[in-house]
């Protein structure tokens, strides 16, 4: 039969890959990004009390009501911005499928879209099913900083949808607050220009600083998409829970497309979530408990020749390894996982087209024990 692929060039994650030569070496699994750890015994005892009070049908389509107001009620107490419930609010299949949505709501065949590289690895592809043109803003080591003048010479009659994501992943940078009045000030010129701001790692943010959030821009809120991460915030990934803010009018265009994608999702856990949520504390702490893991690793790699990169956000942390070798970030990936028996991320794949940084992405959110044995692997280095 004859058959015309949508993604004739796309190969297995990186992901996949690293994970999976993990497990064939026996090797500590930093490359991934999920805890090794489980989520709260409340939360999980949230679940099943809601499973067991009968909560297992449908959902509402936009969400479980209580969960999108205590979002709201978040929203109103870290950032002082009102958001509505009714109409602001969407519950997703993780943020992955926020994401998805997003694009899909704004991208036609020819619309040019705007992405900051080396990038999560899902905007790409859904991009190019969208028959978009992806133009890539390229990061370099070692700080990762973007040049808003360069940037703004990128747009083009034909851009039509910019993505951005902070925290950054994989880099674990993070935009300040001038970095999106830059970012405020080039799109003020263009009204036919959408955001997708992807801020899953928003808890996640170090050494007393606040996260930077769209939110906080109404020029540019009122372009904008938001996508968040349930998983990432309650060390439940395989709960595939998010949620995206827009307003009104671009809320109303997502939830056409999310109807017909998944619907709506996981009912109990909504239920749950939106119990736990009510004690901020929750996730109001979250930043004291990864810096714990992000400076316990860093210590205890002070004695290996990999130099670690600042961590500003995220779980994760970059380390360049040109003081041990010229290799590539692939191969020297696989000869840690072979040969060190510990698995990392190499950042070149990340990018549209290769580029060697010379650094690897570990992931912290792991248990203490992991992080001490990793490291002490590594420290021979």
């Amino acid at each position: 039969m004859a058959f015309a692929s949508k993604l004739p060039q796309q190969e297995i994650s990186i992901f996949s890959v690293m994970s999976g030569l993990a497990r064939a070496e026996g090797a500590i699994n930093l490359s991934q990004g999920f805890p090794n750890f489980d989520c709260s015994p409340e939360l999980i005892q949230l679940v099943h009390k809601h499973m067991q009070a009968g909560n297992n049908q449908y959902a509402p389509m936009p969400g479980v009501l209580a969960l999108r107001q205590v979002i709201s009620q978040k929203i109103k107490s870290l950032y002082t911005v009102d958001i509505d419930p009714d109409n602001e609010i969407t519950i997703t299949a993780g943020a992955t499928q926020a994401i998805y949505n997003s694009i899909q709501t704004i991208v036609h065949p020819g619309d040019e879209v705007i992405i900051i590289e080396p990038a999560y690895d899902s905007y790409v592809p859904t991009i190019k099913m969208c028959g978009g043109v992806i133009v890539p803003y390229v990061l370099r080591a070692p700080d990762f900083k973007v040049d808003w003048a360069a940037f703004a010479d990128l747009i083009s009659d034909k851009t039509r949808m910019v993505i951005i994501n902070t925290p950054h992943n994989p880099t674990a940078t993070r935009f300040t607050q001038q970095d999106l009045q830059q970012l405020n000030d080039i799109l003020a010129k263009r009204e036919d220009i959408y955001l997708l701001s992807d801020e899953v790692y928003e808890h996640l943010v170090y050494d007393g600083e606040p996260h930077a959030t769209v939110l906080q821009f109404p020029d540019l809120y009122r372009r904008s998409f938001i996508t968040y991460s349930f998983g990432k915030t309650f060390h439940a990934t395989g709960w595939k829970m998010g949620y995206c803010i827009a307003p009104p009018m671009l809320t109303a265009e997502f939830r056409k497309i999310h109807q017909f994608t998944v619907f709506s999702v996981n009912t109990p856990i909504q239920h749950a979530i939106a119990e736990y949520m009510q004690t901020p504390s929750n996730y109001e702490t979250l930043p004291q408990f990864y810096q714990q893991k992000r400076d316990l690793f860093l210590h205890a790699m002070q004695g290996s020749s990999l130099r670690p990169l600042p961590s500003a956000g995220t779980y994760y942390a970059l380390f360049d390894y040109s003081a041990v070798s010229d290799s590539k970030e692939l191969d020297f990936a696989k000869h840690l996982t072979a040969k060190h028996k510990v698995a990392t991320i190499p950042v070149s794949p990340f990018y549209t087209k290769a580029i060697e940084n010379q650094v690897v992405r570990i992931c912290f959110a792991k248990r203490e024990d992991t992080l001490l044995e990793a490291a002490k692997r590594l420290s021979v280095l």
